[in-house]
Formats: C-alpha cells, sequence, structure tokens
C-alpha cells in the first residue's frame, strides 16, 4: 500500500501511465495521452498512486458505474474516506449526477484517448490509519478496447495501464448474458487473456492482481444479485473457466444503479432509455474488495 513516507519515482514531467518523459508545461503525454496533472499531483503528494482500472465492452455502464461509485465515495460511506485531488477529479460524479437528475445518461465516452475523464482520490480507511492510498481511475471508452485488442499497440495508454493497474475491475453487461448473447463472455475472455499477455508469469503462474468481475445493470435480471458465481458459471462459462485457470485473486460481484428504466422516442424516431428512478446497489462492494487486496 502506498503511504505518504514512499518516495516518488516520478517527475513532473514523467509519465505517470507510460513513463514517457515529457516537455516541461505538457499538458497530456505525449505518447499515451494521460493527463500530465496526475504526475504533478503524486509529486505533490509525495506518494506513488496505485492504479484501479475499469475496463469492459462498450455500453455495459462504466462511465455510470464509476460515476457512482465516486459520489457514493465523496460521502465517505462504510467506513472509508476519500478526496479527490485536482479539479478534474470531480468532472464525471458532476456529470452523471448532473444527468441522471434530468433523468438522462450521460454521454458516450470518446473513443480518443485525449478527452477520457480521470480521477486521482485519496482513499483510507478509518479505523486502520495505516491503510490509505492515493488512487487514480480512468474512465476508458469500449471501443478503444475492443479496437486494441483486435489490434493490438493501437491505444499505448491501454497497453500501459493494464501494465501498471494495481487492482482491475471488468464490468460485463449482465441482462445481455443471461439472454443467451455469448458476446459478453468473449469480450470478457479476450480482455483478461491479453492481462495474461502482458503481465502473466510463468507456465503455471497465475495473475496475482485482484480482479472484481462486476455484472451490472443487475438491476434487470436479479438472479445475478441472488448469486453472481452460479450466474457467471451458467451465462459466462468460459470467463469462469479462464478465471479458475488464470486469476489467483478473484471474486464476482453484481450491482445496479438504475431502480427503473423508461424509454423515449426521439425527433428522429430512435428509442431513447430513460433512468427513471436511480437506485444504487453492491457500487461500492466490488471497489472495497478490490481496495482491501492492494499490496
Amino acid at each position: 500500500m502506498s503511504t505518504a513516507t514512499e518516495s516518488v519515482v516520478v517527475t513532473e514531467q514523467t509519465c505517470l501511465i507510460c513513463d514517457y518523459e515529457n516537455d516541461p508545461q505538457t499538458m497530456v503525454c505525449a505518447a499515451c495521452f494521460a493527463p500530465m496533472d496526475l504526475a504533478i499531483q503524486a509529486v505533490r503528494q509525495e506518494a506513488a498512486p496505485q492504479i484501479i482500472s475499469v475496463f469492459g465492452d462498450s455500453n455495459v455502464g462504466k462511465t455510470v458505474y464509476l460515476g457512482m461509485l465516486l459520489d457514493i465515495l465523496s460521502k465517505h460511506p462504510a467506513n472509508l474516506t476519500a478526496v479527490a485531488r485536482g479539479v478534474y477529479s470531480i468532472d464525471l460524479q458532476e456529470s452523471l449526477v448532473t444527468h441522471l437528475s434530468r433523468r438522462q445518461f450521460p454521454p458516450k465516452t470518446p473513443s480518443e484517448p485525449d478527452q477520457w475523464d480521470w480521477v486521482y482520490y485519496q482513499v483510507g480507511e478509518n479505523d486502520k490509519k495505516d491503510r490509505h492510498c492515493d488512487l487514480v481511475m480512468p474512465d476508458l471508452a469500449g471501443e478503444a478496447l475492443a479496437a486494441e485488442m483486435a489490434e493490438p499497440r493501437t491505444f499505448q495508454v491501454i497497453i500501459s495501464l493494464l501494465g501498471v493497474s494495481a487492482g482491475i475491475m471488468v464490468l460485463i453487461d449482465a441482462p445481455q448474458a443471461r439472454c443467451g448473447s455469448a458476446h459478453q463472455d468473449f469480450f470478457a475472455l479476450k480482455l483478461l487473456s491479453y492481462l495474461d499477455d502482458i503481465v502473466g508469469g510463468k507456465r503455471g503462474e497465475k495473475i496475482k492482481k485482484p480482479v472484481a468481475i462486476v455484472l451490472s445493470k443487475a438491476d434487470e435480471c436479479e438472479e445475478a444479485f441472488d448469486d453472481p458465481n452460479r450466474f457467471a458459471e451458467t451465462n459466462l462459462n468460459r470467463l469462469w473457466n479462464f478465471s479458475k485457470m488464470r486469476l489467483e485473486n478473484y471474486r464476482f460481484f453484481a450491482t445496479g444503479i438504475i431502480g427503473a428504466m423508461g424509454h423515449l422516442v426521439d425527433e428522429d424516431g430512435n428509442q431513447v432509455a430513460v433512468p427513471l428512478h436511480v437506485e444504487p446497489r453492491n457500487v461500492l462492494e466490488p471497489f472495497h474488495w478490490v481496495f482491501s487486496r492492494l499490496g
């Protein structure tokens, strides 16, 4: 666990994500487009932050989940304290809350890395004074992740994130998996296989990073809440088997945020989903599990 007494291994010009040495006054890394303010904050805090990354396919609800997680953390729940470092760290949270209050979903995350939202938080546990860390969490686009897996090294930032992340959360669309579509199963399988290629050890050595596999939109299929493990074994069997074979520290979770959904037809005749009621369930649990297992 990173502490305030650890020496910082980066300078204000060293990208926190890919270690590229940038010119002074550079706003985003020239190699991976991560904001250089992350490195500046790390130097100011005199701590090398640990990174938790949230991955998943397009439309699985990453932005909604991450924004709601940050909003809950900012209210200091379940014995946790969290403080945003940098004004930009509040943008994603504010955008989600504002859109949901208007019964709208936030816009899709752009595929271009220089337009992603990044957050930098200091998180600790009240009853464990020595247990705290600085966390960096990006909101990356599912389309970019799919493009990277289809053609490796398309997005250097994704390769770097997989390598430097201390913990990972993988979001999977639970209703889509329940309906018999194999897409979510294959997408998550490809992602974890890619992670295995980047950070996996020798034959027989499992990935040691804590990996929370999160069944999102579970408010649309209650059986995911009833038994996430059973749901995954039944509906995501390929991922289930890979996890047992290659992950040393993993757990399945189910989460939901929108308690009631409606649909409208816009002026172009397209059906638009409308969040009618916000009812967060098990949003904090996957994060807290990963956080408690950071080294």
